[in-house]
């Protein structure tokens, strides 16, 4: 029976299903909330640790300016209705990624949403905005240089965005698309993968139970024979 400490997501799919549904890719996005507070609730129940979700890669960027500032501005209203309820619930935030090139409003309402849940322990979430893993390691690799410490595996760890983190036992990413996007390359070589067909928003508690259940019956060598 394998443990989960950490599960990690590629929330794929929101715009899609929102066209799929006659409506906005917007409307996507703000439906794919109902699925983080499902994950969310069984990661608490199961004992999780740490979950972190990729919501804003570095590429994202590319996408449509109305588009972002609706992302952007979804995740303030989530920061401001919600953060009593997940100090109520003993959860704690962090944000990983190029914090500094945020929105000013964005940054304040991270800061402030840190800080607040800075003491709590049942389950961190780590919210993964502006983050890239190609350029996570650029900036580890100068943090490294910068220090004029060895380059290792252990001085790799401790300078990226994760440090403190333990590496995700599962990766799960939705929408049919079966690639990495940038996200945890570091982080994930040893995660058990799981791509599923759903678009984000009709992932639910149910299949995110599934792939925990499958975790626990895979064997895990870790490259050795037992």
């Amino acid at each position: 029976m394998n443990p989960v400490k950490h599960v990690a997501i590629i929330m794929d799919g929101n715009g899609r299903w929102g066209i799929k549904h006659k409506q906005s890719r917007n409307a996507g996005h703000r439906a794919g909330l109902n699925s983080v507070e499902d994950i969310i609730k069984v990661c608490l129940k199961k004992e999780i640790k740490y979950l972190t979700l990729y919501t804003f890669s570095t590429e994202n960027w590319k996408r449509p300016k109305k588009e972002i500032n609706f992302l952007f501005n979804l995740l303030e209203k989530f920061l401001i209705n919600k953060i009593d309820n997940l100090i109520k619930k003993n959860i704690k935030l962090r944000f990983i990624g190029e914090i500094n090139k945020l929105p000013s409003k964005l940054k304040i309402l991270i800061k402030a949403s840190e800080k607040q849940t800075s003491k709590n322990s049942d389950l961190q979430i780590n919210i993964a905005l502006n983050y890239g893993s190609k350029s996570e390691l650029i900036n580890c690799i100068k943090i490294i240089n910068k220090k004029k410490i060895k380059l290792t595996e252990k001085s790799i760890n401790k300078n990226l965005f994760t440090k403190y983190i333990p590496d995700p036992d599962i990766l799960i990413r939705t929408g049919n698309t079966k690639r990495l996007s940038n996200f945890m390359l570091w982080q994930i070589a040893y995660a058990e993968i799981f791509f599923e067909k759903k678009l984000w928003p009709d992932f639910n508690a149910n299949d995110f139970r599934k792939i925990l259940d499958k975790f626990k019956l895979i064997k895990r060598n870790f490259g050795s024979i037992q």
